[in-house]
């Protein structure tokens, strides 16, 4: 069960309920991340959603974007974003067999792929200046320096979710993952 409170969706006023308004006429409905911020931060809810704007309009492919973002929450331990982003990476292309490989890292079939999870791995996991060999591996698979630092980019606004549901320890409400 959260830790945090959170309102119900039909209890928000103001910007809060303008901005579930939005994500439910989006998705469907509100997932309990997104609930849980914005009862405590309209402001935080708006960035993070802002933030996913951006990269809907970065250089990166959206399945690039989710593979990011699988990658990031399963280093983080924030099952929950690793469930919501199996979901939507699927929705993004993903074979659920690819979700599961890169939340382990493991090979895909998707060599390029593949480097960028390695890269966004390995600056995930280490501390300091990333060595040039990290970079450049990357840069030899296919991708862009713009496109890099729309790789950090994702890995920041996931970064801010991934913290919030593992202090909140938000109640699941994506499948689970098997």
């Amino acid at each position: 069960m959260s830790r945090l409170s959170q309102l119900s969706i039909n209890e928000a006023t103001g910007v809060t309920a303008d901005l579930f308004n939005a994500i439910k006429k989006a998705a469907g409905r509100v997932p309990n991340a997104y609930a849980g911020i914005g009862t405590h931060s309209p402001g935080a809810l708006r960035g993070a959603l802002e933030g996913d704007a951006i990269l809907a309009k970065s250089s990166l492919e959206k399945a690039d974007v989710e593979a990011i973002k699988l990658a990031v929450s399963e280093l983080a331990g924030c099952g929950y974003c690793a469930a919501a982003h199996t979901v939507v990476g699927k929705m993004a292309g993903l074979k659920q067999e690819e979700t599961q490989q890169i939340r382990a890292g493991e090979a895909t079939d998707n060599a390029k792929r593949d480097a960028l999870v390695r890269f966004v791995r390995e600056v995930s996991s280490t501390r300091g200046t990333v060595d040039e060999h990290t970079l450049n591996a990357v840069r030899e698979a296919g991708y862009t320096d713009a496109q890099v630092v729309d790789t950090l980019y994702a890995m920041s606004v996931i970064n801010f979710t991934n913290l919030f549901n593992r202090v909140n320890d938000t109640t699941l409400d994506f499948p689970a993952l098997a």
